[in-house]
């Protein structure tokens, strides 16, 4: 029922490309998430979202939890119609949330309580409650609840973390296969353990032994160093079923996907592309710019001459600079479709180039790009 198939791999890295089947449709491999907390990526709209090439977004259980809240959605029997959004859903768990808001919430062995950050409200998460929480929403595929901890964290607190994250797996598997793996949506067990291997290692062997449909790389992107994530990210990878679709969460730079591929990665999500395009940084080819330098305010090229998303093929750097200094509500549309569009069609590229059996000298190109050329400096 749960089809993850590789159709491609590469001979000189783990790196490889395949497809898994949803409820709304099929995902190719790798892929990247654009994040939608609340069921919109904020500025776009679901017809601009699928012209960039999103196969799959991301929402949220913790936030979508709290509002509009499953009585608004169950009215349109899940998020799909909801927001207009025909293809695939992904849903966190919320664990990452209730991290950030530590302040407003306890973790105990049942679950996590904390209290609203919108109306001080209580209320309680469990393993099992979340899982029904996604099923209201729709999710193609659900996250298991997941308790992440802060950096820097002792073995101990990690190992401890890591405990109680696979206890809770256990309990969200069990109410899974009772209610909704008939329906074909996909459950992924959380890896956590902070950066030390042995925990990491300890994690693995807990969930893998459980046979989830899926692996996610958890409590990475929470301050550590870009070297230190990579590290852990590498060795946590190797250690993942082959046979089961990866996803690295929460992550990252360009650079860090291309990389994490090449390590046998999956599937990513980030808010980097879109929270930095509303602040007018911008991706290319050739590395990032800000496109609110005064040196834009005269140029007549487009963000990324090798792009062909929307905004540059319609549009150049002048006119956008033009609408980020007017503070006009277009420049954080347009920029956040070039960002997303980015992001996507880099994945696409990696992966076109896994199939074609030249993901090592993509790579190559990819670095010597940014290293040679100062275009958008």
């Amino acid at each position: 029922m749960f089809d993850f198939e590789i159709t491609g791999t590469c001979p000189d890295t783990r790196a490889r490309a395949g497809f898994m089947e949803t409820p709304h449709g099929r995902v190719n491999t790798p892929v990247f998430m654009p994040v939608g907390t609340l069921g919109t990526v904020k500025s776009l709209s679901p017809d601009d979202l699928e012209a960039c090439g999103a196969e799959i977004i991301l929402g949220n259980t913790y936030h979508l939890y709290l509002r509009p809240g499953c009585n608004v959605i169950e009215k349109f029997s899940g998020m799909h119609r909801f927001m207009g959004w025909d293809r695939p859903i992904l849903t966190d768990s919320g664990g990452f949330q209730v991290f950030s808001l530590a302040a407003l919430s306890r973790v105990t062995e049942d679950g996590v309580s904390f209290q609203s950050h919108i109306d001080g409200s209580r209320h309680v998460l469990t393993p099992e409650s979340v899982v029904d929480i996604q099923a209201c929403l729709g999710s193609d595929i659900q996250m298991c609840l997941d308790q992440c901890i802060a950096y820097p964290a002792t073995r101990d607190e990690a190992q401890k973390a890591a405990d109680l994250t696979a206890r809770w797996a256990g309990r969200a598997l069990y109410r899974w296969r009772e209610t909704v793996a008939e329906r074909g949506i996909w459950l992924f067990g959380i890896v956590q353990g902070g950066l030390f291997f042995d925990t990491r290692e300890k994690s693995v062997a807990a969930l893998a032994g459980m046979d989830f449909p899926g692996y996610a790389l958890g409590g990475l992107s929470v301050g550590e160093p870009v070297e230190t994530r990579l590290s852990v990210g590498e060795h946590t990878l190797g250690l993942l079923p082959v046979e089961k679709p990866r996803y690295v969460m929460g992550v990252g730079t360009p650079e860090e996907l291309v990389e994490l591929v090449s390590m046998g990665a999956d599937m990513f999500d980030c808010v980097m592309p879109t929270r930095n395009a509303r602040n007018g940084k911008l991706f290319t080819s050739y590395g990032s710019i800000n496109i609110r330098n005064a040196c834009h305010a005269t140029d007549i090229t487009p963000v990324d001459p090798e792009c062909s998303c929307y905004t540059c093929t319609r549009f150049s750097r002048a006119y956008l600079r033009h609408l980020f200094m007017s503070k006009e509500l277009l420049a954080y549309r347009l920029a956040t479709i070039h960002n997303v569009y980015y992001y996507v069609n880099l994945v696409k590229k990696m992966r076109l180039a896994i199939t074609d059996g030249r993901f090592a000298a993509f790579k190559k190109e990819f670095y010597a790009a940014r290293e040679n050329s100062q275009a958008g400096r």
